[in-house]
């Protein structure tokens, strides 16, 4: 289809990998993956290995590769690779982010920063070492307020205070939580102003500085705190006209304020009576499986649109009537899984287009703020979103996680 292959820059063991070779194959893109790890990708002649703890060695390798296979554009699978690929791009000569473009999706506070200077609606925000608050006492930050990790994602850590003690308490526990982690990442949190409101998510692709809008998604759930876990993405959102456009001329401010000119976006705002207010921005695709849904609105798989965008193909315009939504199946207990249970009952609901349980027994299950993995999803479509919403709750509801207690066992 393409002159040229596309690089796509992966960590290890990402998630998202297989989905982007699949779309690549069913488009007939020539893609090269460029992977952390110990051996490279098993693809016959379109994997090669990069060090992971070397930008240098990294765009050393990449370089010599383009000697002989020419690229027309390269792309990031997560969060991790953003960076490199920015630099694997402006060397190559192919269609890039700017610097500060990958900073501000890369790193909340910068985001905060750039926001607050372009003038987007943006809490009050401090940063604090994780084992000090005295900086943070005198800043504009007041109650209620949010603590998060500066380096994690998906609302792992994300906590809202309401006093003091509480600061204290949700710093206390986000080290412990960040213990778990790399020694390399930092040991630091953002403190905010809470925003009220409904939040919602928009799934975005920049090509050339020009925005395409591919879904607005709505959390029906209240995210009042004091944990962040979300459940339930539906498209298209119970939104007036008005606020829709004055989310997408604020997106399209942040992406010409911060040079974000290429490739997908992700970034959740929350709207309440004083406007629209961005909570974070990312320059990769919505997490997970919840991708699907742009399928089900616009009939083509995300990285398929990813990709088309990319290479400047075409895609046919137009999109499917009618409403669908996904379910991060939520963890509502701590414990050692036994056993799932109404799986069939589950997809049975009308409405539900599929169930998938990822957990297997044994699988140690953890609510948000230290959870990390939802143990499955639930998609669902239909004529309005209100329909949706309930065969989401619906099929959750028949849904049973039977966990055994945790242990802690001492050997000598």
């Amino acid at each position: 289809m393409t002159e040229g292959a596309i690089l796509l820059l992966a960590p290890d063991r990402s998630y998202r990998t297989a989905a982007y070779v699949h779309a690549a194959t069913s488009l007939d893109i020539p893609l090269v993956v460029a992977a952390w790890g110990a051996a490279d990708l098993s693809l016959p002649g379109q994997g090669i290995r990069i060090d992971s703890s070397s930008d240098e060695s990294a765009l050393k390798t990449i370089r010599e590769v383009a000697s002989h296979r020419r690229f027309i554009a390269a792309l990031p699978t997560d969060d991790s690779t953003v960076a490199l690929c920015q630099k694997a791009a402006e060397m190559l000569d192919l269609p890039a982010n700017a610097p500060e473009a990958v900073e501000a999706s890369t790193n909340k506070l910068i985001f905060r920063e750039l926001c607050r200077d372009a003038g987007v609606a943006t809490p009050s925000f401090q940063r604090v070492q994780i084992n000090d608050t005295s900086k943070w006492l005198g800043c504009d930050v007041g109650f209620p307020c949010v603590v998060k990790p500066m380096s994690l994602s998906a609302s792992r850590g994300v906590i809202r205070c309401d006093d003091l003690n509480e600061v204290r308490a949700a710093l206390a526990r986000i080290q412990a939580l960040l213990s778990e982690e790399e020694s390399s990442i930092e040991k630091a949190c953002i403190i905010e102003d809470f925003i009220p409101g409904r939040e919602f998510a928009i799934e975005a692709l920049v090509c050339a500085g020009e925005l395409d809008v591919l879904a607005i998604f709505e959390k029906p759930d209240p995210l009042d705190g004091p944990f962040f876990e979300e459940t339930i993405y539906i498209t298209p959102p119970r939104l007036e006209p008005i606020v829709i456009e004055d989310m997408i001329r604020q997106l399209e401010s942040i992406c010409r304020a911060i040079g974000l000119l290429e490739g997908p976006i992700h970034a959740e705002v929350r709207v309440n009576d004083k406007g629209v207010w961005f909570l974070e921005l990312a320059s990769r695709t919505i997490g997970g499986r919840c991708g699907r849904v742009v399928e089900y609105q616009t009939g083509y798989p995300l990285e398929q649109l990813v990709l088309l965008n990319a290479c400047r193909g075409q895609r046919q315009p137009g999109r499917r009537s009618g409403a669908s939504g996904v379910m991060m199946i939520p963890v509502r207990e701590r414990g050692v899984l036994r056993r799932v249970e109404g799986i069939n009952r589950a997809r049975s609901i009308p409405g539900v287009i599929d169930v998938e349980v990822d957990v297997r027994e044994g699988h140690l299950m953890r609510p948000w703020p230290e959870g990390s993995a939802y143990p499955g999803f639930i998609f669902a479509g239909g004529a309005t979103s209100e329909f949706v919403e309930g065969a989401l709750r619906d099929a959750e509801a028949e849904l049973r996680f039977i966990v055994a207690p945790e242990f802690n066992v001492k050997t000598n």
